[in-house]
């Protein structure tokens, strides 16, 4: 049966629930990622991660399907005997334990789990939809629009950006920012460029696939940074364009910040003036804790920049997908269009919006404030290099930039071991994102628990810890060579 099957699935052991008997373990995707634009706007595959000169295979998570809720039809006397409700109740119990115990082994993503919305409980009865313009209301009246524009408001503080000059709304996550900031540059120059690194989000070159633009894909430097003396030849192979930056205020993998001010002489060495080129800046983790470390290079609109977006269930913790975009008023009457059926204007992605993510996020913003998260940054870095240190301590390769929390090290060879953890993996490296919510003893016991399972793996002399230095430089690589 499906509900024997799932209790099985659910079984709160402190151990990871095996894989089905049928899954293959070594499926390897064809086509791993969708097709990127790159140079000229010719697709070419991506190239599969090389350890040496072999292709990984790519480790394909469960089929789903083999542990799926099955919907199943009521029965007549359902209402009368109500079976139906307690067994429904038995499943959300069950889910809700396995939910806590993969809490506990989380690190390898950059979500905030240590946060409490008892309070706003009492507004799940509500169908609240922020359709259209957040500053213009609809006819819609179940909306929290005065909740989404004080948001705004603190955010346009943290950068710098007076309130009857810009205009933003929530997106619906990190990559509806990216989407909309690069849709708007692409706007304001149709003939654009789109200039990113090779270690920004996907859903910066699913822009570039979705707008159909031109991309130049920038190396970068060991530590994940853009390396800007190959950004400024790029530039000048195509002057005659303007130019569409996005600049990283950390990467996905190892957490690098792109040197903004570099970008911009960059820009301005290269023969581009302001009024030829956008800069979106994708601040998707780090652009809510760059304010509050003081040696950070400072992302302001006093600067060059068109849009800034931040994710809001990473650092700020909200408990559903969602963000902030915000981008000068000059620049978004080009996608502005009038909706007669809201009453209202529209330029964001999406049409309906949820309404609930503001009111968590003006909570959250409400009770922590710049003190509070200030004070959370600064627990959050002292924990990741007290991370970093235990592992190069251990003998096992690691890397920390400077400005980030993410902790970038070998990854383990076991994919059991990953998925318990839930570590995102590239190649022969892995991460730990340490968040308000990973604490000392969090870490500690997850490498006692990685000592243990390395003292396995390697004990025979047939594996060895993977090379990393390609990744994150040879003075972070404690491999065979380069001990």
């Amino acid at each position: 049966m499906v509900v024997d099957a799932l209790n099985e699935d659910l079984r709160i052991n402190g151990a990871v629930e095996p894989l089905p008997e049928d899954f293959d373990a070594t499926a390897v995707i064809i086509d791993p990622v969708p097709l990127a634009v790159v140079d000229n706007g010719i697709v070419k595959e991506e190239a599969q991660i090389i350890k040496g000169k072999e292709k990984r295979e790519i480790v394909l998570g469960r089929n789903i399907h083999t542990s799926c809720l099955e919907v199943t039809e009521p029965e007549a006397d359902d209402e009368v005997t109500g079976d139906r409700e307690a067994h429904m109740a038995s499943v959300l119990a069950r889910y809700k334990r396995a939910l806590t115990e993969r809490t506990k082994h989380h690190l390898g993503y950059p979500y905030n789990l240590d946060f409490d919305y008892g309070a706003l409980t009492q507004l799940q009865h509500f169908s609240i939809n922020n359709l259209g313009d957040p500053f213009i209301e609809s006819n819609y009246g179940v909306h929290s629009r005065q909740f989404e524009v004080g948001v705004l408001d603190w955010f346009a503080r943290l950068w710098e950006l007076e309130k009857n000059e810009y205009w933003g709304y929530i997106t619906n996550c990190g990559t509806e920012g990216n989407l909309h900031g690069i849709l708007v540059g692409r706007e304001v120059f149709p003939d654009g460029i789109l200039y990113a690194s090779r270690e920004s989000h996907y859903s910066v070159f699913k822009a570039a696939r979705m707008y159909r633009m031109e991309c130049e894909k920038v190396d970068t430097l060991w530590s994940g940074e853009i390396d800007c003396d190959d950004f400024k030849a790029k530039l000048l192979s195509h002057q005659d364009k303007p130019a569409i930056i996005n600049v990283n205020i950390g990467t996905t993998v190892k957490g690098a910040v792109d040197d903004l001010d570099l970008v911009i002489k960059k820009l301005e060495e290269a023969g581009f003036s302001h009024d030829r080129f956008y800069i979106h800046c994708d601040g998707a983790l780090f652009g809510l804790m760059m304010p509050f470390v003081k040696r950070a290079p400072k992302v302001t609109f006093k600067k060059p920049v068109g849009s800034v977006s931040v994710s809001g269930h990473k650092f700020v913790g909200c408990p559903m997908p969602c963000g902030v975009q915000i981008t000068r008023l000059e620049y978004v009457n080009a996608l502005a269009r009038d909706v007669e059926y809201l009453a209202s204007r529209d330029a964001t992605i999406m049409g309906s919006r949820n309404g609930h993510a503001p009111i968590f996020l003006w909570y959250t913003l409400n009770r922590k404030g710049y003190r509070g998260f200030q004070k959370e940054v600064q627990k959050c870095l002292r924990n990741a290099h007290y991370f970093k240190g235990r592992l190069v301590e251990a003998g096992i390769g690691a890397m920390l930039n400077e400005l980030s929390s993410t902790v970038v090290f070998e990854r383990p060879h076991d994919e059991e071991f990953i998925r318990k953890w839930q570590l995102a993996c590239k190649g022969n490296i892995a991460h730990v994102v340490v968040m308000p919510n990973i604490t000392i003893e969090k870490l500690d016991d997850f490498l006692n628990e990685l000592l243990e399972k390395r003292a396995t793996w390697f004990q025979d002399g047939k594996d060895q810890p993977y090379c990393i230095s390609s990744d994150v430089g040879e003075k972070n690589c404690l491999c065979a060579l380069h001990k």
